[in-house]
Parts: C-alpha cells; sequence; structure tokens
C-alpha cells in the first residue's frame, strides 16, 4: 500500500545543494518551487518513473513559518551540518490512503495530515512527530491529489535509484514501524550504532554512487 516516492537532500541554499548534487550524479537537479507557508522550496531531479531526489532548503522570500519547517531544517544539529554541505536527510513514501493508515496508527505515531503545494501540484502529508522518526528513517508519508505526483513529470535525467538502506541500533523496532506502513519491502535495514540512510544512485555514466545522510 506504500512506495518510495523521493529522497530528501537539505541544503543552507538551493544553490549550494545544486552543485553538491550535480558534482554527485554529473547532472544539476532542475527547477522546483516554493512551498508557500511552509517556508522551504525546491528543485528537483528524476531518479526514474517513480522516484526523484528533493534538493530543500529555506526560503528567504518567505517570513518565518509558524511551523517548524520539514526535514528537521530548523533543528540545530541539523543546521550546524548543513553549514558543512548538503546531506541526504530523508525519504518520503507514497500512499494512495494516507487518512487509513493515520487513522490505524493514530496521529501520535503518524502524525497529523497537512494540506500542501507547488504550483500546480497538491498533495497532503503526513510527518512523524519529531524525535519519533527514529532518526528520519521512519518517512512521512505523502499522498498526491492527482495521484501521480511529481515524478511523472520531470524530464529523464539518466539517474536511478537502485536501492535505499537503513542502519539503526534498534533495527527489530524500525522493521516493524515500516510494516505497519506497508513498507517492509521498500529498503534493506540493518544493525548499526548510528541511525543512517543510504541511497544507492547510478549516475548518467552507469557509475554507481551512494549519499549518505550521516
Amino acid at each position: 500500500m506504500a512506495e518510495i516516492d523521493h529522497i530528501v537532500v537539505g541544503a543552507r541554499t538551493l544553490e549550494e545543494g545544486a552543485d553538491y548534487i550535480e558534482a554527485q550524479l554529473g547532472i544539476r537537479p532542475g527547477k522546483g518551487g516554493s512551498h508557500p507557508g511552509v517556508g522551504t522550496h525546491n528543485m528537483l531531479l528524476s531518479l526514474g518513473p517513480q522516484q526523484y531526489l528533493e534538493v530543500i532548503a529555506p526560503d528567504p522570500a518567505q517570513d518565518t513559518p509558524p511551523h517548524p519547517r520539514p526535514f528537521d531544517l530548523d533543528d540545530p544539529a541539523v543546521k550546524l551540518m548543513l553549514e558543512a554541505g548538503p546531506h541526504l536527510l530523508a525519504w518520503v513514501a507514497r500512499t494512495p490512503v494516507l487518512d487509513a493508515v493515520v487513522t490505524r496508527l493514530g496521529a501520535s505515531q503518524a502524525g497529523e495530515v497537512r494540506a500542501m503545494s507547488r504550483g500546480e501540484l497538491t498533495w497532503r502529508m503526513a510527518f512523524p512527530p519529531q524525535r519519533q522518526d527514529m532518526g528520519n528513517l521512519i518517512p512521512p508519508l505523502i499522498q498526491w491529489d492527482d495521484g501521480k505526483g511529481a515524478a511523472p513529470r520531470l524530464k529523464k535525467s539518466g539517474c536511478k535509484l537502485l536501492a535505499l538502506e537503513a542502519e539503526h541500533p534498534d533495527a527489530e523496532q524500525l522493521r516493524e514501524a515500516l510494516r505497519q506502513r506497508g513498507l517492509e519491502e521498500a529498503l534493506k535495514v540493518r544493525r548499526s550504532p548510528h541511525p543512517r540512510l543510504v541511497a544507492r544512485i547510478t549516475r548518467p555514466d552507469g557509475t554507481e554512487v551512494a549519499l549518505r545522510s550521516g
């Protein structure tokens, strides 16, 4: 009932994020847009027919939003990390039954559903409450209003998401959280002393690159 929608790379500015992705993958992400009321804007890169990479950064054209920016962009530790350079932060899972999943899990686990938009695209998302996402390894859930989302609209980049991997001290708890969301097959989970997300991607020239959250 759910699958990988996109991975998220955070940056202080979109320019820094685009430079980083171009250096890593050999191709620059394209224009995205602003998220009104959320305090962020983005750039996008196709990773195949159904997945993409999002570079996200605070939008200097917007006022400080009433809620914390998504993906912990306002967290002091994350801000300090992004001072050193852009980083893989998280991943997002797509589901056609967002309300049902949130109702079953409860807002205390799944988070509250929020409506969002960018240009002609509209969607709803549920972010797990901060400090309950196991180091951003439990993904926010997204339901696109048109049933398709951003990925099919993007120009082919020649890059492809091969696999997502998660590392966490409590691998069994993470596996169970993913199973509850229908995501047990979405990524490989292994035990490790520190939480970490790894995205394995092929460049247009066929070489493999690994982006890591830590």
